[in-house]
């Protein structure tokens, strides 16, 4: 089982695709845990301490940004690798996302869940 049981927060407000991301987690052997805005998914990091965040940036009560700002200044976080999943496609949010210490910036639309697993895998050995 590739998951083996490992932790994923995903901070995502759309519910039609955090159902579909839970489902598709979990027959792989994840836990997925999910967050419908940014307050939520910081707490249910600390809460969670997962192998892996996965991160929108539109969202509500605080943006993907400041979560992200947010976790890498928290010392029991900021080692939690962050993937982040969005429709922002703009060099600058690019760069501000990786300088906020992203590991990983993948575009809704160019990518499929098996690729998006491969991801994982490859960033929680």
């Amino acid at each position: 089982m590739e998951g083996k049981g490992k932790k994923i927060v995903f901070i995502e407000d759309e519910s039609r695709l955090q159902e579909v991301f839970k489902t598709f987690f979990e027959e792989r052997g994840y836990k997925l845990f999910s967050a419908y805005d940014g307050e939520n998914g910081l707490k249910l990091a600390e809460s969670e301490m997962p192998d892996l965040i996965i991160l929108d940036l539109i969202l509500p009560k605080k943006n993907g940004f400041d979560v992200l700002k947010e976790l890498k200044e928290n010392p029991r976080l900021k080692d939690i690798p962050v993937i982040v999943l969005t429709n922002l496609e703009g060099g600058q949010d690019i760069e501000r996302a990786f300088s906020l210490g992203a590991k990983a910036y993948l575009i809704k639309s160019n990518y499929n869940l098996d690729e998006l697993i491969e991801k994982i895998e490859e960033l929680t050995k």
